[in-house]
């Protein structure tokens, strides 16, 4: 079997690629661009393209499949010879359902915590030794890749991505997946390019629940009034599980989750998370756990990359990564930072980067979302919005929609850096919120260098 990537250099395309490749298929791909870590996992699997750029006549007749990646556009020359033959183009969420149909499919939306609830599920599987595959938005300690594929695995588990699917299937990528057990964990607008208006971005996620197979399950977070009321109209076969957060205490630097008349020490905090974990509990009772055989394996789970991740930790102070970037995952995070270190001062640092953020419109979202910080900074880069051609904001603007007491804005990332360094860390949480990277900072070394 054959099959070719458009735009193989993607992060969910590329792991993808890898996953075929291991599966035993023959991949190729093509790319405009390919950066880091995508180049050096292609090419240790003999994958990357040895020339940059589209080649039309890589697409041949023989081809089985084409995949086509979000940011290769409708004039792609690849995607021109594939029509003209005649080929069955994929988007990688179309493709995913292709591979997994006869399989029990978990899928897990929501506009915050889908990929560490994905995560915990997965965790816990392989813990307790069940096959299945997967494809999930971060790197998971104990898996290879970001999407697996077999055979022979019952099960498959994706984080379902509300964003679109291609330029040639301009729907949410989560609506092609059909779920037998769909887990929602909560609604908080994003997506403005995609979706102008906060009716437009619910419908979307009424959509995923009308998707879930005949006498599948509707798991939801029931502190959500929008989640209740796509409960309300699910159909009569489809079983509705309603959650809220897992009792626990923090004792000392650690979180004990009371379950079933038991204490178990996890390896993560704060109220979201306990959140999450039920939501995973749940959905993996549906495929034959019991909920003690859960909690036991969730027990060394250790997070998601860039989800409250730990960079660097002393006996008084520790700085931790988040892939937090809207309001609602900056709020969340936020908050669970201050709930487990309640003594110690916060610093709280966040990166506007997306569509979104950068949006005039949309700043006000952010009010207070950082109001759990004890000192707040954000950054932005002018260049950027420029890109992306949205209307210019200023700092000001910023600053104004925060609503933040001891807040600064910096466009300069090496001002920013340098304000940083002059701060004292003793005692003190550092709080990283990016999906970026403040124009090429090393995250890690900065840590490394505040908190001694």
């Amino acid at each position: 079997m054959r099959v070719h990537f458009i735009a193989i250099g993607g992060s969910v395309m590329h792991n993808l690629a890898l996953a075929l490749h291991h599966k035993g298929i023959e991949v190729t791909g093509s790319d405009d661009e390919f950066f880091e870590p995508s180049k050096s996992r292609l090419a240790a699997c003999g994958l990357l393209p040895s020339e940059n750029g589209w080649h039309p006549e890589r697409i041949t007749g023989d081809l089985d499949a084409v995949i086509l990646g979000m940011h290769a556009m409708n004039d792609n020359p690849e995607l021109k010879r594939a029509r003209e033959l005649g080929l069955k183009v994929y988007s990688f969420p179309e493709y995913l359902y292709e591979q997994t149909k006869d399989k029990k499919r978990i899928v897990v939306g929501g506009s915050h915590g889908k990929t560490t609830t994905t995560s915990m599920i997965m965790h816990v599987l392989k813990t307790l030794g069940k096959k299945f595959d997967y494809m999930v938005g971060a790197q998971i300690e104990g898996f290879d890749t970001m999407v697996g594929l077999s055979k022979d695995a019952p099960i498959a588990v994706f984080e379902g991505d509300e964003y679109l699917s291609s330029t040639l299937d301009p729907t949410s990528k989560f609506l092609r997946y059909k779920p037998d057990v769909a887990i929602i964990t909560g609604i908080a607008w994003d997506h403005i390019n995609v979706f102008p208006t906060w009716e437009s971005y619910v419908g979307t996620f009424k959509a995923f629940a009308e998707t879930i197979m005949p006498h599948g399950k509707y798991i939801y977070y029931e502190g959500d009034e929008e989640l209740k009321a796509i409960a309300e109209e699910v159909r009569p076969d489809v079983d509705v599980f309603p959650y809220s957060g897992l009792d626990y205490r923090v004792v000392g630097d650690d979180t004990i989750v009371i379950y079933g008349g038991k204490e178990y020490k996890v390896g993560v905090f704060g109220r979201h998370n306990m959140q999450d974990m039920n939501a995973a509990m749940l959905a993996c009772m549906n495929v034959g756990v019991t909920g003690e055989e859960f909690m036991e394996a969730i027990q060394s789970f250790g997070g998601a990359a860039k989800r409250l991740q730990t960079l660097k930790k002393t006996d008084d102070s520790v700085a931790f990564l988040d892939f937090a970037h809207s309001p609602s995952k900056l709020k969340a995070t936020t908050e669970a930072v201050k709930d487990r270190y309640k003594q110690k001062r916060i610093v709280a640092c966040m990166e506007l980067h997306t569509f979104s953020s950068l949006t005039k419109a949309f700043l006000p979202q952010y009010a207070h979302t950082m109001d759990a910080a004890d000192e707040a900074y954000v950054y932005f880069n002018p260049l950027v919005i420029e890109h992306k051609r949205l209307e210019p904001i200023t700092a000001d603007e910023v600053s104004r929609a925060f609503e933040h007491s001891n807040l600064r804005v910096f466009t300069d990332s090496k001002e920013l850096v340098a304000q940083l360094e002059a701060g004292n860390y003793a005692d003190t949480v550092l709080l990283v919120m990016t999906s970026g990277n403040f124009d090429g900072v090393n995250i890690k070394e900065l840590a490394d260098k505040l908190i001694r």
